[in-house]
């Protein structure tokens, strides 16, 4: 009987241990989660070789925020062009205008749960008269926005994409 209650005593400190240990592991992947993303910040004269690379590739630079609906609604469309045009020298640079403030709370757990592939960079610069007219003189802030450029030849859309209008502007590019 002292057998048996010593096994089951040793089972339940085993246990207890283990459960110990589990939370342990998922309290330590959830900090891995949040550190193992790397956000490159950006002011706009960071930015601005980004946005303008004569390296003969087609670049689609998408502006985009965490909140606003219609941005996310067309991020598939901008990962599906990342990876079906990554063999035809298509890049594709996701500029994040999310709040400095939400990069650990929003937008690090956003891109893990969207598994976003294509490069996500974050835009932080409060001087906005002079970087919204210095990406395009037309643009008037509001998101999304986009530039598809190639060399000299450039193009800017304040609007939301569909997959099919996406990968057409994009073709338009490769010729």
């Amino acid at each position: 009987m002292k057998r048996f209650l010593i096994i089951v005593l040793l089972l339940n400190f085993s246990c207890k241990e283990a459960s110990k240990e589990v939370v342990a592991q998922v309290k330590n992947s959830e900090a891995e989660v949040k550190s193992d993303i790397d956000l490159k910040i950006y002011d706009y004269d960071g930015l601005e070789p980004l946005i303008n690379k004569t390296d003969g590739k087609v670049h689609v630079v998408n502006f985009w925020a965490t909140w606003c609906a219609p941005c996310v609604k067309e991020l598939p469309y901008f990962e599906k062009v990342n990876a079906e045009y990554q063999d035809k020298n298509v890049e594709v640079l996701l500029v994040s205008l999310d709040f400095p403030r939400q990069y650990e709370t929003k937008l690090k757990p956003f891109i893990k749960a969207k598994k976003l592939q294509s490069e996500v960079v974050c835009f932080d610069d409060v001087d906005q008269n002079r970087w919204i007219p210095a990406i395009d003189s037309s643009w008037s802030g509001a998101l999304p926005a986009t530039i598809i450029y190639k060399d000299d030849k450039r193009q800017f859309y304040e609007k939301s994409f569909t997959y099919e209008e996406l990968k057409t502007e994009v073709q338009q590019f490769l010729k």
